[in-house]
């Protein structure tokens, strides 16, 4: 497992795929991105999460060392608390970001699963830094994000960044009304269904995805859902078979 998992790193760093994200909670992930990226962290923007039970002043920094050490390496790129708790005051945990960005162990602040609401207390605590990015779920099937806060965080220049893109072990069957559509749209580009949902997950400039990929095809497969464009027909026919909610829903949690 750990050497099909770096493979498969190492794949998606030679496609140009440089957003590799992992977090404490991710048992043994630090240390398997530590092998995957040795020689070439210049390349990377590596992302880690703090876990809300280690968020406080004095915790957020001691799990962002252990990052550091397990990762092998002296800063991250984004550093992030992972959910929501409330059970340590988000001021603590922003105050320990700025210390964090101030003694250059960490380039930028960024939060996961995070509402409108909960934004703006980040976004408030903040007193030097600003917030990324947020990280959510987001998939075809998931779209209640894009009613609220989606605009929100175009609105702040916050980029969001969506896991799961391509649910989770339920992406549209090809016999299913919303998988022929998918297959009809790749036949189109040229492309997998697989692929389709990536591009359009990513389709506008503030839209990431990190599809999680522990094979080098499955690698090669996410390379391909970007570097071309969904036509209008297409977001049409997409809007029409998986259509967003009437209202935000609850952000899922992982």
């Amino acid at each position: 497992m750990k050497k099909n998992a770096v493979e498969a790193l190492r794949a998606g760093i030679d496609l140009g795929m440089t957003h590799i994200d992992t977090a404490e909670m991710y048992t043994g992930a630090e240390e398997i991105v530590a092998e995957a990226i040795r020689g070439r962290r210049s390349e990377i923007v590596l992302v880690s999460k703090v876990l809300p039970s280690n968020a406080s002043y004095k915790g957020t920094i001691r799990a962002c060392d252990a990052s550091l050490r397990r990762l092998k390496t002296d800063y991250l790129d984004v550093y992030l608390i992972h959910w929501w708790s409330g059970g340590n005051p988000i001021a603590e945990t922003m105050r320990a970001m700025e210390e964090l960005v101030a003694a250059g162990k960490i380039r930028h602040i960024g939060v996961s699963n995070f509402d409108v609401d909960q934004l703006k207390q980040a976004q408030k605590a903040l007193t030097r830094e600003r917030i990324g990015c947020n990280q959510v779920m987001y998939h075809l099937r998931s779209r209640g994000i894009e009613n609220v806060l989606l605009p929100y965080c175009e609105s702040q220049d916050i980029a969001l960044v969506g896991y799961s893109p391509f649910g989770q072990g339920d992406f549209p069957e090809p016999t299913s009304k919303q998988g022929r559509a998918l297959a009809t749209i790749a036949e189109r580009h040229g492309k997998t269904s697989r692929q389709v949902a990536l591009n359009f997950l990513t389709r506008r400039e503030s839209l990431f995805a990190i599809p999680k990929a522990g094979a080098v095809n499955h690698v090669q497969e996410n390379a391909g859902g970007v570097g071309w464009k969904l036509a209008a027909e297409d977001l049409k026919r997409i809007d029409e078979v998986f259509p967003v909610p009437s209202k935000d829903t609850p952000l899922d949690m992982l």
